[in-house]
């Protein structure tokens, strides 16, 4: 029997890992033979930015020897994204909550950091998560799939410029091919596993074909070849794998037995340059694999509409693909504002050219207006501080009017003053361009 007060071990009395009293009040956290207490879930002061630093091996004398420094808000997670010359990096930041209340999935943010010291926050212009970011094997481009279905998908240059928006549609990946000529969008996991394949080179759609169920994607090293599977443990039913010609064509099909799975299915690999490039091709290659036409579900209609004509009502307004380069002469292409009114420009002009045809059917209607580019609005500084604010404010103002009519359109019932803003679409939207013409 031993005499004397109890012994305890530090791990006892002062945990590691923060410890909260009864009434979650006080939090207490042993740190360096330190003990840290904490009240009402205060654990340090708010508004300290998050960084980036690139360094060159082995100089790593502190943040002045950095090649490059990018800091940002709004972060408790980041994934690198380097691209094949190791020449720069993309950040995705992340929050797992999203205090707005918009995204289930947090808030993200995109941040290219090059070795040359460069950085900028890559503008994605419509909001929602980043479902998947892919560096071309040029390392001169890169391509995100963001924002809330349906889903946008651009490709940027060095730059963080848009190069190419490929509209909207239901996907969340990008896949670009070895030798970076060939680029594949998918929507895989919730989706129905719709592909598009672009040739990335004229910016033109290969195929589009349909791999449903797959729970993975690979590119043949000869850059030709598609692999797409069905394993376990994702999925443990209708197991198997296909190879795809990139037109579209399947040319091998296995089929798992119904009491086996499989678990993992790769391509041999090749040391780069094994395989040239090829000249793309658009027609379909043959096959002896038989063509599966995937099954098209119809939707659902309630007994008292169901001998009614379909109406073609949409929940989301479609975006098509559009070339974002800039046309000879121009600096910049046209700013996301600048694009509506265009669009909106063309369809009043369309409009009366049909309205004077109707008027007048003995008359031969004229030729459809040709649709030339309007100058971009540039999104440089006008050197009149006011300007630059107001700007700023209606850009501002926009985004949250955007942002209101995407929760209203998930189903959230919007208060008085959250409609009255949305009211104000238009005028702001005309504000913001007159502004925008005057710089």
């Amino acid at each position: 029997m031993v005499n004397g007060p109890p012994h305890f071990t530090e791990s006892t009395v002062f945990p590691r890992c923060p410890s909260w009293s009864e009434d979650e009040i006080i939090c207490a956290r042993n740190v360096n033979n330190e003990v840290h207490f904490f009240e009402n879930n205060n654990f340090g002061s708010k508004g300290a930015p998050s960084f980036v630093r690139l360094y060159q091996y082995p100089n790593f004398a502190g943040p002045h020897a950095a090649l490059a420094n990018k800091s940002f808000f709004k972060a408790d997670k980041v994934t690198m994204l380097w691209n094949k010359k190791a020449t720069a990096v993309l950040v995705i930041a992340s929050t797992d909550v999203d205090k707005t209340g918009a995204s289930y999935y947090g808030e993200q943010t995109l941040h290219y950091i090059a070795t040359n010291g460069e950085s900028a926050v890559v503008q994605l212009p419509k909001s929602g998560p980043i479902y998947d970011v892919a560096w071309n094997s040029s390392s001169t481009e890169f391509c995100a799939v963001y924002g809330f279905m349906p889903a946008k998908a651009t490709v940027f240059n060095l730059k963080c410029d848009p190069v190419f928006d490929f509209g909207t549609g239901p996907r969340n990946a990008a896949y670009f091919s070895p030798h970076g000529h060939i680029l594949v969008l998918a929507g895989f996991g919730n989706l129905r596993g719709q592909m598009e394949v672009w040739d990335v080179k004229n910016y033109k759609l290969i195929s589009k074909p349909v791999a449903s169920d797959s729970t993975y994607f690979a590119w043949c090293p000869d850059g030709e070849h598609i692999l797409t599977a069905t394993c376990a443990p994702r999925l443990r039913v209708n197991n198997g794998y296909k190879v795809w010609h990139y037109t579209g064509s399947v040319l091998h099909k296995h089929d798992v037995p119904s009491n086996a799975e499989l678990w993992q299915v790769s391509w041999q690999p090749f040391l780069d340059g094994i395989f040239p490039a090829k000249r793309i091709t658009y027609q379909a290659v043959p096959s002896e694999v038989p063509s599966e036409e995937p099954k098209v579900s119809t939707a659902y209609r309630p007994p008292a509409l169901r001998n009614k004509p379909v109406t073609n009502s949409k929940l989301h307004e479609e975006e098509p693909p559009q070339n974002m380069k800039p046309q000879p002469g121009n600096d910049k292409p046209l700013s996301k504002t600048a694009l509506k009114n265009q669009r909106k420009h063309e369809a009043k002009k369309a409009a009366k050219q049909e309205a004077k045809s109707d008027k007048s059917p003995e008359v031969a209607p004229p030729p459809p207006p040709q649709s030339t580019p309007r100058n971009p609005v540039s999104q440089a500084s006008s050197g009149d501080p006011e300007v630059d604010r107001k700007i700023k404010n209606l850009r501002k103002k926009l985004k949250a009017i955007e942002q209101l009519k995407e929760q209203a359109a998930a189903g959230k019932q919007l208060e008085k003053n959250q409609l009255e803003k949305i009211q104000k679409e238009k005028v702001l939207l005309q504000e913001l361009e007159d502004l925008e013409l005057g710089i």
